[in-house]
């Protein structure tokens, strides 16, 4: 229940944030009638729906209803334009981009606003349905296990370590007798070695039924078993080595560090990714800097809310198979796209671009990891 209300408060969240971007920005007004007299903000005299000077709309609410009112319109009716901008970010991406560039502002939702709103979405979605492949941490095979087969497999193991134990011993105390006696042992140290290996096996299967059992029945957590662990990590760098530990100890909290920076500071995949758009066209003198951020956002944003429909599919029962081709072909086909319509390049050259441009997200992506690992740790 509390991820629910948690997921809903982020998705409150990025359409608010997203609606105070673009304030009502070319909407119908709904307060004609009241367009008289001074403005309430800055006293100009009102002459329509909304003040010429500043922008503030000739009628404010006074009402508590009207505080809920807002809240409701910026989650459910985050600009009339959405219906337009969604449909073109997936079949038209390069036009919207074109376009948006171009000048038609109105039209569409602003890149960044859809952006924020996308973000908060993925994570309202990831909290309450999981993401693509499942949520995060947890693990299907495991939640699905009954404490009676884990009993069974106990027990199993038990029996096994009882019945290999003495045969073990007593090849060891035969070994020892040949060997006191100065004979070849090369024979017998064959089936110890295999026999010890088989033991050894048995027992760690034991060891993992054990915890599992206790992790079902609430006596510990998967952090507890990772945290008796000891590791011994060497990376090169004492800084990472301690946060790795320090991850190590309590893995929850960690990954939950993680996906709060993630979706914190999503907007840094922006400035990350633009230098590696920019070297696909830095020859050409036509488009600049604005152009390739404007690009960017509306890509990410595309990927983004991409992730939310395939986790939407998958919740209703939508093959995994699928899932993991859209997943695989999604991405570079509306990469294509958006290039060829943006810029107006050839097929090759877009072609090109796109494979250039999946290799950038890769390092793009690992940047941005290494970023929300620093800030999580």
């Amino acid at each position: 229940m509390q991820g629910g209300f948690e997921a809903a408060g982020d998705l409150a969240t990025g359409g608010l944030i997203g609606r105070a971007l673009e304030p009502e920005a070319g909407e119908a007004s709904a307060h004609g009638a009241h367009a008289h007299g001074n403005c309430l903000n800055c006293g100009t005299p009102l002459t329509g729906d909304y003040c010429h000077a500043c922008g503030q709309a000739a009628h404010v609410h006074k009402t508590l209803w009207s505080i809920v009112h807002d809240v409701l319109h910026g989650v459910f009716h985050f600009e009339g334009k959405i219906y337009r901008t969604i449909p073109m970010l997936f079949y038209k991406p390069g036009s919207l981009t074109r376009r948006y560039i171009a000048g038609e502002r109105v039209r569409f939702v602003s890149p960044l606003a859809l952006f924020l709103f996308s973000v908060f979405l993925m994570v309202a979605t990831f909290e309450t349905i999981g993401g693509p492949f499942g949520t995060p941490g947890k693990d299907d095979s495991f939640i699905n296990l009954n404490t009676t087969e884990l009993k069974a497999a106990i027990d199993k193991n038990q029996a096994l370590d009882a019945k290999l134990s003495p045969q073990l011993a007593a090849l060891e105390a035969e070994r020892s007798a040949i060997k006191a006696k100065g004979g070849s042992t090369g024979t017998i140290d064959d089936r110890v070695k295999k026999l010890r290996d088989e033991l050894d096996s048995v027992r760690e299967d034991l060891k993992g039924a054990r915890a599992a059992k206790d992790m079902i029945d609430g006596k510990s957590s998967p952090s507890d078993e990772f945290g008796k662990q000891n590791f011994n990590i060497h990376t090169g760098s004492a800084t990472l080595d301690n946060k790795i530990k320090k991850a190590s100890k309590s893995p929850e909290l960690f990954l939950y560090k993680v996906q709060s920076s993630a979706y914190k500071f999503s907007w840094a995949l922006v400035p990350i990714s633009l230098p590696f758009i920019w070297l696909l066209f830095f020859w050409h003198r036509s488009v600049g800097p604005y152009d390739h951020a404007i690009f960017a956002i509306y890509s990410l944003s595309a990927m983004t809310l991409g992730a939310v429909g395939l986790s939407v599919l998958r919740a209703i029962g939508l093959p995994a198979g699928v899932i993991a081709t859209l997943f695989v072909f999604g991405p570079p086909l509306h990469m294509y796209k958006q290039l060829r319509g943006a810029y107006g390049v050839g097929r090759f050259g877009a072609a090109w671009r796109t494979f250039v441009l999946l290799l950038s997200a890769v390092i793009a992506g690992a940047l941005f990891f290494l970023i929300v690992l620093s800030l999580a740790s």
